[in-house]
């Protein structure tokens, strides 16, 4: 397949077959170099790739696929690899969307999901020791099967794995509750670009110097490979309750879950949909056309949700919330995971992405109402609304959906327009330019911009001094490659 971008393949080629040599002596048959096996492992979900797919181009291609089964196996590939000084990136699913695995350099893709097991549960104090290769879905299956839960349910639990979660710093759609992935990590075992094998101590809390495990935790694989995991869990919860509200204003809405959330009130599940999606989401509910639909699940011991339902039913009435039942959440649960419209806007040769983005209070109302302006302002968008996927004591995460027929411009030429709009106008009302997706390639052009100077400059001096050949998933977090 021809490739769609200038991405630059391994310089020195002479090396390769002799770590292949040493990648097969060591693996046997789990080292493949064919042209499937590449392709499946070279790319994620981002759109744009998708977009090239779909007229045959490929970004770029990995020089060959691994699939280790311990940890120490990981550290000899590494190992191997960094000899040669050959690239080297790691796989879970490749369900992200922002080119985070794309093989800039090619190289060797060390795909985790032979790293699958569960290696313990401890009951008492309530940890799950894991392999990072594990796919979500059956990793929640699995603890339920026992009476636990991570409670960890990105909209992408059914493709994605634990080890892609801690590269991006994933959300959950019951983050409110329960938190996000740095929230339930307590410990990691890594793999560092030396081939090294870090581990830290399972506590509560440590006060030993710098937390080293969150260098790795939002680093895409370009500080090392993330192994296991020990991570908190939970007994399944005893009570469930779901409630809807319809508002006038987004800004009523933010403000009685901001009520809520300050009132130390924690919901497992918290989303508030613009009158657009909630159209589009809740169209049967009469009581919610053209106003904005606000979706809550509480859980836990009966008292406690009882408590929570009083609360919450408060806080929606202070400002003008219109019950309307369980019905929408129930609608909810069941069509949370589908995302065809996708596939379908693509295959019929629109332009479709979506944006997450987190700002205070103070500010997530304006900078909703300028980014989707912004979105709109780029010839071609047909369509840009959002919801409020997560929710903070102090703020709240955006989640921007946009379509666009570009006719004035390439469909590459609209697609990064839309990014630019999303992300300058997000960083100039003083928000963060990703909240969950992590960045992948599509958003190192505005890393630097967000950290400061200071900031993108120690991220490359860490990255320096950890991986002086730049073999670490190249190209991503705005460092190397391309």
């Amino acid at each position: 397949m021809p490739y769609a971008t200038g991405f630059k393949k391994l310089e020195d080629r002479t090396a390769l077959p002799h770590a292949l040599e040493e990648l097969s002596a060591l693996l046997g048959e789990r080292v493949s170099l064919s042209e499937e096996d590449r392709i499946l492992c070279g790319k994620d979900f981002w759109p744009l790739t998708n977009v090239w797919f779909m007229e045959g181009k490929i970004a770029s291609l990995p020089d060959a696929v691994v699939w280790p089964e311990t940890t120490e196996e990981v550290a000899a590939v590494i190992k191997i690899a960094k000899g040669y000084k050959i690239p080297v990136i790691p796989f879970g699913e490749g369900s992200g969307v922002l080119g985070g695995i794309t093989a800039v350099e090619g190289g060797i893709v060390i795909d985790m999901k032979r790293m699958n097991r569960i290696l313990s549960i401890d009951e008492e104090s309530l940890l799950l020791t894991v392999e990072t290769g594990i796919n979500g879905e059956i990793l929640e299956r699995k603890l339920n099967q026992k009476g636990f839960t991570l409670r960890h349910t990105p909209q992408s639990v059914r493709c994605s794995t634990l080890g892609g979660w801690i590269a991006c710093r994933a959300a959950g759609q019951f983050s409110t509750k329960y938190g996000k992935i740095e929230d339930m990590l307590t410990a990691i075992q890594a793999v560092l670009p030396d081939g090294s094998i870090y581990e830290n101590t399972v506590a509560p809390r440590s006060a030993s110097g710098p937390r080293i495990d969150q260098l790795l935790l939002g680093a895409e694989g370009t500080l090392g490979v993330v192994t296991r995991a020990v991570l908190k869990i939970w007994r399944l919860p005893e009570k469930q309750t779901g409630r809807s509200f319809a508002f006038l204003t987004i800004e009523d809405a933010l403000r009685a879950v901001r009520d809520i959330l300050q009132k130390n009130i924690k919901p497992a599940v918290v989303r508030i949909y613009d009158a657009g999606e909630t159209e589009h989401h809740f169209k049967e509910i009469e009581a919610a056309r053209d106003k904005v639909m606000l979706i809550l699940v509480m859980e836990g011991i009966e008292k406690l949700v009882a408590v929570e339902n009083e609360v919450v039913q408060s806080c929606c009435e202070k400002w003008q919330g219109e019950d309307c039942g369980d019905g929408p959440v129930h609608h909810w649960f069941e069509t949370r995971f589908n995302v065809s419209i996708s596939s379908h806007l693509i295959q019929n040769g629109a332009v479709f992405d979506t944006m997450e983005v987190a700002a205070p209070w103070s500010k997530i109302a304006p900078l909703y109402h300028q980014v989707i302006k912004a979105l709109k302002a780029v010839p071609g968008t047909i369509l840009a609304g959002g919801h409020f996927s997560h929710v903070y004591h102090d703020g709240a995460c955006l989640y921007l959906s946009v379509v666009g027929i570009p006719v004035a411009l390439s469909k590459e030429d609209y697609y990064h327009q839309i990014w630019d709009a999303a992300m300058k106008t997000t960083m100039a009302m003083g928000g963060t330019c990703s909240h969950h997706h992590g960045i992948g390639l599509n958003r190192s052009r505005f890393l630097q911009e967000e950290l400061g100077e200071a900031g993108f400059n120690m991220l490359k001096a860490v990255k320096q001094a950890l991986d002086p050949e730049g073999i670490m998933n190249p190209g991503k977090l705005g460092m190397g490659g391309e």
